[in-house]
């Protein structure tokens, strides 16, 4: 199995965003209120404005597929799920801000639902309620407000779309986490994920499909495969924020979400992004590759196969982040560091895995 081949082509997808940004870039104004556009930003994971003392940050996330697992998964076990879920939507957003150094200020829900009768069930809203707020205090900021739309015709009326925003903040402004920084010999530090997170569901959705018991059949570990996806998405906030307040200089940081490993090489600048150590996969992504059938290449080109979060620091650093991680309740490897580039183009290289993927594979920022 491939990706693509479930449906979600990011070659295609990908050209719109492009696009997109193309078009975003002819919208920016004189700087008004004090503020202006910090153009480097765009193609980031986080939006940047600057005032004089400090910068605003935006982010717009989804949850993606997920939500449906849990909908199947409360079917079959009487559980809703939605706690973690909501957790999951959370982390999407945030952890997107973090990688430039923000401080979530506070998040929006935007629930989109394809009949009111979906509000009927007052355990599963009550549920998403309490994950939301619960998510909200481990990102450090409030929750403030949102939108839910009854869209009949558009979405599946026995579900609901998940997504959300957020505004942060960097003050002060040497807090910035910005990717001109990198250098060569710099050190990747990996965090571990606490499992599939919220990408690569579709096509974790159509393995389930083609097994006998579906979300019910048990992994290795003795553990439901439809269990084992709806782990909640670990919220990295605490982890930057600590990092940054005890002096650690983090020239680039990266959310390994969509495109997987590939997003290691996701800022503008060309390096090899080299790495030599990483975690063991979780007993999911084992699941999903033996029963695709997927390679080894498509797995780390798009889940995060254990590592959930990389940061570039200086090697000099590299004990006091691994500390940093555990005081957080985190996991933490020197994975490898960061190299002149070999060739004419960055390039990520997995050396365990006997992995390379060119920049070429990675056609947005």
């Amino acid at each position: 199995m491939t990706y693509e081949g479930t449906g979600v082509v990011y070659g295609t997808m990908d050209k719109f965003k492009k696009e997109a940004q193309k078009a975003a870039l002819k919208t920016t104004i004189n700087p008004k209120y004090g503020f202006k556009v910090v153009e480097k930003s765009r193609g980031e994971s986080a939006f940047l404005m600057e005032q004089r003392y400090f910068y605003l940050a935006h982010v717009e996330e989804g949850l993606g597929t997920k939500n449906l697992v849990a909908d199947e998964m409360y079917r079959i076990t009487g559980k809703s799920y939605y706690d973690q879920v909501a957790q999951d939507t959370v982390a999407m957003i945030v952890n997107d801000l973090i990688t430039l150094g923000a401080m979530p200020l506070s998040v929006a829900m935007h629930l989109a639902a394809g009949s009111s009768d979906w509000f009927k069930d007052k355990y599963r809203y009550q549920e998403l309620i309490s994950g939301w707020k619960k998510a909200c205090e481990m990102s450090r900021c409030t929750w403030g407000g949102g939108e839910t739309p009854t869209l009949k015709g558009i979405v599946n009326p026995h579900t609901v779309v998940l997504a959300g925003s957020a505004t942060g903040i960097i003050s002060p402004k040497n807090r910035i986490i910005n990717s001109e920084n990198i250098k060569v010999g710099d050190a990747i530090i990996l965090i571990r994920s606490s499992g599939i997170h919220a990408n690569g569901l579709t096509m974790a959705r159509e393995i389930a499909g083609k097994l006998p018991n579906g979300f019910m059949t048990e992994m290795n570990d003795g553990r439901m495969f439809g269990e084992a996806l709806l782990d909640p998405t670990t919220i990295y906030v605490p982890f930057i924020d600590e990092c940054v307040d005890e002096g650690i200089k983090i020239n680039y940081a990266v959310n390994i979400t969509g495109h997987g490993w590939r997003k290691l090489m996701r800022a503008g600048e060309t390096y090899d992004y080299v790495i030599n150590k990483i975690f063991e996969p979780h007993e999911v992504f084992k699941f999903i590759q033996k029963n695709g059938p997927v390679k080894t290449k498509e797995m780390y080109g798009n889940f995060n196969m254990g590592a959930g979060f990389a940061i570039y620091v200086n090697e000099l650093d590299i004990a006091s982040v691994i500390d940093i991680a555990n005081k957080c309740g985190l996991e933490a490897i020197n994975a490898g560091y960061v190299d002149m580039a070999k060739t004419k183009q960055k390039r990520v290289v997995i050396n365990p895995m006997n992995l390379i993927y060119k920049g070429s594979s990675l056609k947005v920022r």
